[in-house]
C-alpha cells in the first residue's frame, strides 16, 4: 500500500494535474497534500480573487448603466458577506469536483506533511513512508513574499492571502507592488468604492509586460480613480489603531504620506520549500528559493526520477497556474514514457484581471529588438472596431511579428474581456504563423476580437479600419 509508481508532493494545479495524467496513463499514483487538494490557486488565489473580480466587474457596470447609457440604475451598496457566500461556495463547488476527480482516477490522496527520506522515499507525518518506484514529483507551491522589516499581521498589513479574508472592505488602501497581483486587488479595490494607492518601485506597471500595455493600463486605472505612482518606493510604514501611515518616496524624489485602512504588500511569490528537508535527496535551491531542474525538456532535477512543477520552478517557468498544469501533464507522460513535447514558456498567455484587463503571449517589442529580431510592428486601438465604442474603455492590440513579414513574435491585448480574446493568439504565437496567414481568417462582427483581425490585416497590407 506504501509503494506507487509515483509520489506527489502537493496538490495544487501543478500537483494534481500530474497525479490525474499519469493515474490516467495507467500508473498508480499517491497525491501527498497537507491541506486541501486545489491548493493556492483554488484556495487563495485565481479562483476566490476572480469571483470577486467577477463582482467588482457587475459594481463598474452599474454605474456605467448610469452615467453613459441613461440607464436609471442604483447602487444601494456591497453586502460583503454576501459576496463572500457566493464566492466560496464556488471555490467549495471546485475543491468537491478536484476531489471527485481524483478519486475516479484512483489517485491516493495522503493527508500530512510530507519530507523527503530520499530520493525515491517520502514521509508523511500521521501516514508513515511511501516509497516511489518510478520517480517523486515536487509541487508545493509557493506564499506571498513581503518586506524587510514590513510584517503582515493580518489587519492593516496585509497580503493577498490576507485580504482575501478580511472581515470587510476598507475604505483605502495602499497597494505595494504593480504586478498582476497589485493591480488587480488595487482595480478590485476602487470598484469597490475605496480610496486607492498603488505603488510600484519600477519605473511602469505589469513591468515584465510590453511598454504599451503598461502605457494602456496606466492610463485607465488613472481614469478610474487610482493614484498609481511608478519608479516610487515605500519609505516606511506605521500601523495605528484605525489604519497605516506611510511615506512614499515618489519618482521624482519628493516624499509623499500616504494613509490608509491597510497597506496590502504584492511584491511577488516565494517558492515553498521549508520542511521538505530537499539535501535528503540530494537536492538543494538556488539563491531565490527555486528548485533548478537540470534537464528542463523533462523538468527533471539532476536526481534522476526527481521531477519539479508549478511555483517552485524559475523563470522561465512563469508562476501561472496554466502554465503548472502544462508542467504537470508533461512530467506524468515522461514518468509513463509517453514521448512529450517541452513546454514552450514563449506561448503561454499571461492575464492581468484589472479593469481594465491586459494579456499577452509572446515577445513585446523591446524584448524581441533585445533579442536582434528586426520587427513590424502595429497598434490597433479597439475604439477602430465597432464593438470597441460600444465598451467606451479604449484598449488595444499590438502584434509584433518579424520584418518583412515574417511570423509573429508576441500579441497584446488591453481591453475588457481581452482574457477571453487571448486564445487565438496564443495558437498564432505557438505555430509560427505570419500576418498574411491570420489576415485570411474572418472574424465575426461585430466583436472586439475584430481589432485582432484587423491588426494583422494592417500588417499584411490589407488594412480597412487603421486609425
Amino acid at each position: 500500500m506504501n509503494t506507487h509508481d509515483v509520489i506527489v508532493i502537493g496538490g495544487g494545479t501543478g500537483g494534481y494535474s500530474t497525479a490525474l495524467r499519469a493515474a490516467a496513463l495507467g500508473l498508480d499514483v499517491a497525491l501527498v497534500e497537507r491541506d486541501k487538494v486545489g491548493g493556492t490557486c483554488l484556495h487563495r488565489g485565481c479562483i476566490p480573487s476572480k469571483a470577486m473580480l467577477h463582482a467588482a466587474e457587475l459594481v463598474d457596470g452599474v454605474a456605467e448603466a448610469r452615467e453613459r447609457w441613461g440607464v436609471k440604475a442604483s447602487l444601494d451598496g456591497v453586502d460583503w458577506p454576501a459576496l463572500v457566500a457566493t464566492r466560496d461556495d464556488i471555490v467549495n463547488r471546485n475543491h468537491k469536483g478536484v476531489e471527485a476527480h481524483l478519486a475516479h482516477a484512483g489517485v491516493r490522496v495522503v493527508r500530512g506533511e510530507a519530507r523527503l527520506t530520499g530520493a525515491r522515499t517520502v514521509r508523511v507525518d500521521g501516514a508513515g513512508d511511501l516509497t516511489a518506484r518510478r520517480g517523486i514529483v515536487l509541487a508545493t507551491g509557493s506564499r506571498p513574499r513581503t518586506l524587510p522589516g514590513l510584517a503582515p499581521d493580518g489587519r492593516r498589513v496585509v497580503t493577498s492571502d490576507d485580504a482575501l479574508f478580511a472581515p470587510g472592505l476598507p475604505a483605502s488602501v495602499l497597494v505595494l507592488g504593480g504586478g498582476a497581483i497589485g493591480v488587480e486587488y488595487a482595480s478590485f479595490h476602487r470598484s469597490m468604492g475605496a480610496r486607492v494607492t498603488l505603488v510600484e518601485a519600477a519605473d511602469r506597471l505589469v513591468p515584465l509586460e510590453d511598454a504599451d500595455v503598461s502605457r494602456h493600463l496606466t492610463r485607465g486605472l488613472k481614469k478610474r480613480g487610482v493614484d498609481v505612482r511608478v519608479g516610487a518606493r515605500l519609505l516606511d510604514a506605521e500601523v495605528l489603531d484605525d489604519g497605516v501611515r506611510t511615506h512614499v518616496r515618489t519618482a521624482r524624489g519628493e516624499t509623499l504620506a500616504v494613509e490608509a485602512e491597510r497597506l496590502l504588500v504584492a511584491v511577488g511569490r516565494a517558492p515553498v520549500t521549508d520542511g521538505l528537508d530537499l539535501a535528503a535527496a540530494g537536492l538543494d535551491t538556488d539563491q531565490r528559493g527555486f528548485v533548478v531542474p537540470a534537464d528542463w525538456d523533462r523538468l527533471e532535477t539532476a536526481v534522476p526520477g526527481v521531477h519539479v512543477v508549478g511555483d517552485l520552478l524559475p523563470p522561465p517557468s512563469l508562476g501561472l497556474a496554466h502554465a503548472s498544469f502544462a508542467e504537470g501533464l508533461l512530467v506524468a507522460e515522461t514518468l509513463a514514457g509517453v514521448p512529450s513535447a517541452p513546454v514552450d514558456y514563449a506561448a503561454v498567455p499571461r492575464v492581468t484581471y484589472s479593469a481594465p484587463q491586459t494579456a499577452a503571449v509572446g515577445l513585446g517589442e523591446a524584448e524581441a529588438r533585445a533579442r536582434g529580431y528586426e520587427v513590424s510592428v502595429n497598434v490597433m486601438p479597439l475604439t477602430a472596431v465597432a464593438k470597441g465604442m460600444v465598451h467606451g474603455q479604449g484598449g488595444m492590440v499590438k502584434v509584433v511579428a518579424e520584418a518583412g513579414g515574417g511570423r509573429v513574435l508576441g500579441v497584446h491585448l488591453v481591453g475588457p474581456h481581452v482574457s477571453e480574446m487571448i486564445a487565438e493568439s496564443q495558437l498564432i504565437v505557438g505555430w509560427e504563423a505570419e500576418p498574411a496567414d491570420v489576415a485570411r481568417h474572418v472574424h465575426a462582427h461585430p466583436t472586439l476580437s475584430e481589432a485582432v483581425g484587423e491588426a494583422f490585416l494592417t500588417l499584411a497590407g490589407r488594412g480597412l479600419h487603421q486609425q
